[in-house]
C-alpha cells in the first residue's frame, strides 16, 4: 500500500501593509489623519526600540504636522540633520522634557516661534537618551502638567501624569499656537488605533496584547525616620542662575550661581528666605524659569550677609529635607553651612514606590494630599515647590 503523499505546506502570505502608517491594512489609521500647519517646528527624536512598537504615536504625530521631522537614533552628537534643525535663528530650539529646572510651557511659553525637540520612547529610554546627548542637555527645557489622564488604554503608563507623545503635542501646541482647539483633531487617528486594537483583543481569545496591568497594591509605609525628629526638620530649596552650555560642549559663559534660598521649619512655621545678588551676569530666562523679577534678584542682598542670616536660623542638630540634591549642593558650593543630617525626600519616595515618582507635588497627591489651597512659602517657583515639600514631610 502506498502512503499518501504529504500535503504541500500552505505558503506564508504576509499581511498587506500600509506604506504610510506602516500598519497592516486592516488596522490602518490613515483615513483619520489631519494636516495642521504650525509656526512651531517639531523635531521628534525616537529611540530605535520605540520604532518597533506598533502602537507608538510619534509617526502618527509627524504625519499630522507638515512642519515636523522624525529621526530615529540614540547618539545625536554628530547628526547633521539635528544640527541643522537646531540652528534656525528664527526658531530657537527648546527641549520638551520634564526634569529639574524645566519651565512650565503653559504658564511661561516662549515669546516667539521655537523649534520644539521631543524625545519619543519609554520613560527609561528617553531619560538615558537625554542624559547621553549633551546637545539636548544644553537646550532650554520645558514641561507641562497634563489636563487629564492619558487615553492610552492599550499601553501602561508609569503614572497618571504621563501621556503619549501625540497627546503631549496636542496639549503643548495648543499653548504655543493660535486656535488651540484645532489640535484636538490629532486625537482622531490615535483613538481609532486604540479602538481597533481593543476590538482585535476582544475577538481573539488567545491574543496576548499589551493590556494595562492592574495597579499594584500600595506597600505599607514604614515609620518615617523624620517622625521622631519632627522638631528638627527644616525643608529647603534653592534656585540658580544657570547659563546654557554652548553647543560645542564647552563650559557655559558663567558658572551656575545661587540666587535664592528658602527654608521652612514645619514644627514652628518659621521661614527663612534670601534673594542673593549674583556676582556674575544673570542668565537669560532666569526670571521666566524661577518666577522672580530680574530687578529683585539683581538688587538682592550680598551673599555673605545672606549666609550670616542663615547661620543664625539653622541649628547644628537640624535635619535638612530637600527634593533632590541640586539646591543643597549649590548652597554648599556657595560656602554655606548645612547640618550633617539630611534627607533627600525624592530618594526616599523612589525607594518606597520602587520607581520614578515625578515631582514633589505629584508624590504629595500619591500620598493622598492635595495641591488645592497650598499657600506658597516664599517668592516665585521656589515658594510653591517648598510648600509641596513641607506638605510631603507632614504626610511622612
Amino acid at each position: 500500500m502506498h502512503r499518501p503523499l504529504p500535503e504541500a505546506p500552505i505558503p506564508f502570505t504576509p499581511r498587506a501593509t500600509c506604506s504610510r502608517c506602516l500598519r497592516p491594512v486592516a488596522f490602518c489609521w490613515c483615513p483619520h489623519l489631519v494636516s495642521l500647519d504650525t509656526r512651531t517646528r517639531v523635531v521628534l527624536l525616537q529611540h530605535p526600540r520605540e520604532r518597533e512598537v506598533a502602537i507608538g504615536t510619534a509617526r502618527m504625530a509627524s504625519l499630522c504636522l507638515p512642519n515636523s521631522e522624525l529621526h530615529v537614533g540614540i547618539d545625536w552628537s554628530s547628526s547633521a540633520a539635528l544640527a541643522r534643525a537646531l540652528s534656525d535663528p528664527d526658531r530657537p530650539a527648546a527641549l520638551l522634557y520634564p526634569g529639574e529646572g524645566a519651565i512650565d510651557i503653559v504658564e511661561h511659553p516662549p515669546s516667539g516661534p521655537v523649534t520644539l525637540v521631543v524625545v519619543d520612547g519609554t520613560w527609561s529610554l528617553t531619560r538615558k537618551l537625554v542624559a547621553r546627548n549633551p546637545v539636548l542637555g544644553v537646550l532650554p527645557r520645558y514641561a507641562f502638567r497634563p489636563p487629564a489622564p492619558s487615553e492610552y488604554r492599550i499601553r501602561r503608563e508609569p503614572s497618571e501624569s504621563f501621556v503619549s507623545t501625540l497627546e503631549a503635542l496636542v496639549h503643548v501646541l495648543g499653548a504655543l499656537e493660535p486656535d488651540p482647539d484645532r489640535f484636538l483633531a490629532m486625537l482622531s487617528p490615535f483613538r481609532a488605533m486604540i479602538d481597533a486594537q481593543i476590538a482585535c483583543e476582544a475577538t481573539q481569545a488567545n491574543h496576548r496584547g499589551r493590556r494595562p496591568r492592574p495597579p499594584k497594591p500600595p506597600r505599607p509605609r514604614a515609620r518615617s525616620p523624620l517622625h521622631d525628629r519632627a522638631a528638627d526638620v527644616v525643608c529647603v530649596i534653592g534656585e540658580a542662575s544657570s547659563w546654557p552650555r554652548p553647543r560645542d560642549g564647552e563650559a557655559p559663559a558663567w558658572p551656575e550661581e545661587l540666587i535664592q534660598w528658602v527654608a521652612h521649619r514645619p514644627s514652628t512655621g518659621e521661614t527663612f528666605e534670601a534673594l542673593i545678588a549674583p556676582e556674575h551676569p544673570l542668565a537669560p530666562g532666569t526670571a521666566a524659569q524661577t518666577g522672580l523679577s530680574s530687578d529683585d534678584v539683581l538688587h538682592g542682598e550680598p551673599r555673605a550677609h545672606a549666609l550670616q542670616r542663615w547661620r543664625a536660623f539653622v541649628r547644628d542638630t537640624d535635619v535638612i529635607c530637600s527634593w533632590g540634591v541640586f539646591g543643597t549642593g549649590l548652597f554648599e558650593a556657595a560656602g554655606a553651612f548645612l547640618p550633617a543630617d539630611r534627607v533627600d525626600l525624592r530618594r526616599v519616595a523612589r525607594a518606597e514606590a520602587n520607581g520614578n515618582v515625578g515631582s514633589a507635588g505629584e508624590y504629595l497627591q500619591r500620598l493622598g494630599g492635595s495641591l488645592e489651597g497650598l499657600a506658597p512659602i516664599g517668592r516665585g517657583r521656589a515658594g510653591e515647590r517648598l510648600a509641596r515639600i513641607a506638605a510631603v514631610v507632614r504626610k511622612l
